[in-house]
């Protein structure tokens, strides 16, 4: 199979990374201080910057005012949520997903790290690795994150003693290794006074590494996406019936990952129909192949029911479909999560009913454990269950697409998320193996 040509880490490219560290753990500082090195802030915010430091009798820009505005309104009260930040160098393009750090707002990381492609893991020099130092390494693991960094901070306040940052980089890289964590890249830093983030330290001349922007510069993120299986959800369907195009049928979505080309033998999920891919088109134009993300119109040879939520794969690598679902999850939603709850499941372009059988265990995440059968999540829960669904479901497993192996649960009442799942297995197996719960039977939720 001919391979699809991809950008190298090079100008065009684009890295979404995500930051994550316990409270004053000097995260604001560092992206403000990512931006400012970086020359990716503007005059004006600058100078407002320079005149709120001064009035706070400081003589340099506090960095860290250059996000801590949202940040303090949210922990206010006002609102809770992960500010995404856009930035460029002439190496690469950025999406930053900047996470609440206190722990009752795990579900926030989970929400920015979800479409990551690495994160940004900080530890004061001074504390070491911490509760919340482990909860964002497994929350990260859980996501499959492929790349972390470790930016171990506030150097200078520990004299820039490399033994310090050696001592913490082995503890949370031994912890994160075993979480299965791919990649793990330790780098020293003082984001207050500078060093390693965008300039190489002078006062850490043991340490041979990249900055932080340098690492994230060259951080291999593009793939070839002939490595992974054709995934094609459905989101529309084109029938325009009009003089010029009486018997044209396309089926229009985003490629989930993987490659199409003309002429693949295909099968519709979840009914099984088989059929061949007759054109692919792209931005109006007739191609021979295309690959995620790209958004595309698909025309199959054969005239099948074909409707939105349904999944086009290529025959070979299609995925199962089932009905039951095992999955870690992290209940994001303030009421909780119970056995026997009916709740809509979205899997990419397909909303179905479901009830949940199961909630086998529920994950501390400090020290891994399993605490087994807890009758219900609660927000920030992250732990084992297991859906019944009205419908089968083509879901692969979390391991294997990230897009594909997602999903949420939702509540029927009024629409809201209540749950962010991974089908599969994660890191940890739950410690016991309960028998799914019976649920009681509604009228249009016996399934």
């Amino acid at each position: 199979m001919s391979t699809i040509n991809t950008v190298d880490a090079g100008a065009t490219s684009l890295l979404r990374f995500a930051t994550a560290g316990s409270v004053d753990d000097g995260k604001s500082t560092l992206v403000g201080r990512l931006l400012h090195d970086s020359k990716s802030v503007l005059a004006d915010q600058l100078e407002a910057v320079e005149h709120a430091s001064r009035n706070r009798g400081q003589e340099a820009p506090d960095l860290a005012l250059l996000t801590d505005g949202l940040r303090a309104e949210r922990e206010q009260g006002i609102t809770i949520d992960v500010a995404y930040r856009y930035f460029a160098t002439p190496r690469r393009r950025f999406i930053l997903a900047d996470t609440p750090g206190h722990v009752q707002y795990t579900r926030n990381m989970v929400t920015g790290a979800s479409t990551a492609e690495l994160a940004v893991v900080l530890v004061d020099a001074r504390n070491g690795v911490v509760e919340q130092t482990r909860r964002h390494a497994a929350v990260a693991a859980l996501l499959r994150v492929p790349h972390v960094v470790l930016a171990v901070n506030k150097m200078d306040l520990v004299d820039y003693a490399e033994p310090v940052f050696a001592a913490i980089a082995e503890e949370f890289t031994t912890y994160a290794a075993s979480l299965g964590v791919p990649e793990i890249t330790a780098i020293p830093i003082s984001a207050l006074a500078g060093d390693n983030v965008v300039e190489p330290s002078a006062h850490m001349d043991w340490y041979g590494g990249p900055t932080v922007l340098e690492h994230l510069e060259t951080v291999p993120v593009v793939a070839d996406p002939s490595d992974d299986p054709g995934r094609f959800p459905v989101q529309y369907v084109i029938r325009p019936q009009t003089a010029e195009h009486p018997d044209y049928r396309g089926y229009a979505g985003q490629i989930a990952s993987g490659v199409l080309r003309v002429g693949d033998a295909v099968t519709v999920l979840p009914s099984g129909r088989t059929s061949t891919i007759e054109a692919i088109d792209a931005l109006g134009q007739a191609v021979d192949v295309a690959w995620a993300p790209q958004s595309v119109t698909v025309r199959l040879t054969d005239d099948l029911d074909i409707s939105r939520g349904d999944l086009i794969a290529p025959t070979a690598t299609a995925p199962s479909v089932s009905q039951d679902i095992e999955a870690t999850i992290c209940h994001v939603a303030d009421r909780p999560l119970t056995v026997g709850q009916r709740v809509l499941l979205k899997h990419t372009t397909r909303t179905v009913k479901a009830i949940v059988k199961d909630i086998p265990s529920r994950l501390t995440l400090d020290d891994l454990s399993q605490h087994p059968a807890p009758g219900e999540l609660v927000a920030n829960d992250i732990g084992r269950i297991v859906v019944r669904t009205a419908e089968p479901l083509a879901l692969d497993a979390y391991a294997d697409s990230r897009r594909t192996g997602s999903f949420l649960l939702i509540d029927p009442a009024d629409g809201t998320t209540l749950t962010a799942g991974m089908a599969g297995t994660a890191f940890a197996e739950a410690a016991a193996d309960a028998a799914p719960a019976d649920a009681a039977d509604d009228e249009g939720w016996d399934f």
